[in-house]
């Protein structure tokens, strides 16, 4: 315990009482392990209730000992007294929280946990508290603690800047041993009867992380988590690149390639590789565009996973099929336009005899289109759809390297697009939107454009 900082589940900077700040009090830092132990909370308020959650968190059985409790306090899975503190509560406690609006409550609660040698925290007046709580943030299993000499916001801030620090991955957090990952939808294996396979004896893991729609900053925080504690990577074409550079030098990176018409390995020999790097235990990371379960290919990769017993993880990513129409100020839903759209992917030629979209059904619709993988095929898709009743006029953009500083958008109709397109030399990666929420482009950028003079 340190000195009183605010962490998650105190009071907050003004509810307390404040402690003196002139002189730092000597202390001893330690994390106490309250997984199944007692503690106990005097108090049923807001304050109590932050508290209460932390010791949850922490694995704690927790006994609540209030007259009244707040209404998100009684539904937690807590034991609660509805009574006074009295002395002999905290018989058998571990810790106990002070967490009453009565200074003499609290006062008589500290007494007894000092009597009984239990640790204390006084939420009223951090001088008078054997124990503190710091500015706590988590980042997996990395627990970080802040304290400032009784400072709340200082050490607030202080938390703040170290938890983004830790999201963005500009700080050392790899771990030395192995991951402790499992098959994150287990509650769907569940559902069917069935239970997750058990990991090999000694493996490491896989995470399938979409990396977004190109930008780096638009990964998630914890897809750029775990690409930092990485001892292998394998990346995609269409992966965002830039943040191989951010890894550790002896991180082992894989390019799978994996872009039209040029593949550096085979999707079977992804399969193969991550597994065999998982199996010699290590932590493996499969840097994909976009979102791995979208034209990703990711089912097949966690299938082979799964079928060799390594545990694996999937981080969901931004899809480019949303990502790239909205930097191109396109909804792909509008209020009045269109109420659905459809996502396609469109890397054969609809007469080819391995394709399976409904361009028939996909014609009738009024819908809004969002084509992946179109350009090499977008003349024979175009003249598709109008045959199939989609009107030549209907307003189509095509979006070049979405989210990225050479982003490009052209706008034309469905019956001229192919030639355009052509025209302007339009190569992958691009996603061609096509329905009338196009038109909406011209107004929002208009907007844009006369908000920033």
């Amino acid at each position: 315990m340190t000195p009183a900082d605010r962490g998650p589940g105190t009071i907050q900077p003004g509810s307390d009482t404040q402690a003196d700040l002139t002189d730092p009090v000597p202390v001893y830092p330690v994390m106490l392990s309250l997984a199944g132990r007692r503690a106990v909370v005097v108090g049923g308020g807001s304050v109590a209730l932050r508290r209460t959650r932390a010791l949850l968190e922490a694995g704690a059985n927790v006994v609540v000992i209030a007259p009244s409790v707040v209404a998100d306090l009684a539904e937690l899975p807590v034991t609660v007294l509805r009574r006074r503190y009295r002395d002999g509560d905290l018989a058998a406690a571990w810790i106990a929280h002070a967490a009453t609006n009565d200074p003499d409550v609290n006062a008589l609660v500290a007494a007894e946990a000092e009597r009984r040698r239990i640790w204390s925290v006084r939420a009223d007046d951090a001088t008078a508290s054997a124990a503190w709580t710091p500015a706590v943030t988590r980042h997996g299993d990395v627990t970080v603690a802040v304290t400032a000499n009784r400072d709340p916001v200082r050490s607030q801030r202080l938390r703040a800047a170290i938890a983004l620090a830790l999201a963005e991955a500009r700080l050392p957090i790899r771990r030395s041993g192995r991951r402790r990952h499992g098959w994150r939808p287990a509650a769907a294996l569940a559902a069917a009867g069935r239970q997750p396979r058990c990991s090999v004896a000694g493996t490491g893991s896989v995470a399938l992380v979409g990396g977004g729609p190109g930008d780096p900053g638009l990964i998630t925080v914890l897809g750029r988590r775990l690409l930092a504690e990485a001892d292998v990577v394998v990346t995609d074409k269409l992966a965002p690149r830039s943040l191989l550079a951010e890894l550790d030098p002896d991180v082992e990176v894989i390019d799978a390639g994996k872009e039209p018409h040029a593949h550096n390995l085979t999707q079977g020999q992804i399969n193969e590789l991550i597994v065999a790097r998982a199996l010699a235990g290590k932590r493996v990371v499969r840097l994909k565009g976009g979102d791995p379960f979208v034209f990703g290919r990711g089912g097949e990769e966690a299938l082979a996973c799964v079928q060799a017993g390594v545990p694996v993880e999937v981080v969901p990513g931004v899809t480019s099929a949303i990502a790239a129409p909205a930097y191109a100020s396109i909804p792909v839903t509008h209020r009045g336009i269109t109420q659905d759209f459809s996502v396609v992917s469109a890397h054969l030629d609809p007469s080819h005899p391995g394709a399976t979209v409904n361009w028939a059904a996909l014609a009738e619709t009024s819908g809004t289109l969002v084509l992946m993988m179109a350009v090499a095929h977008l003349d024979t898709v175009a003249a598709e759809l109008i045959k199939r009743g989609r009107s030549a006029t209907t307003p189509v953009a095509v979006i070049s390297d979405a989210t990225l500083p050479a982003q490009q958008v052209l706008t034309s109709t469905l019956g001229q697009v192919a030639a355009d397109s052509a025209s302007a030399g339009v190569r992958p990666p691009a996603v061609v939107v096509i329905g009338e929420v196009v038109r909406l482009r011209e107004l929002l950028v208009g907007a844009e454009l006369e908000a920033a003079s």
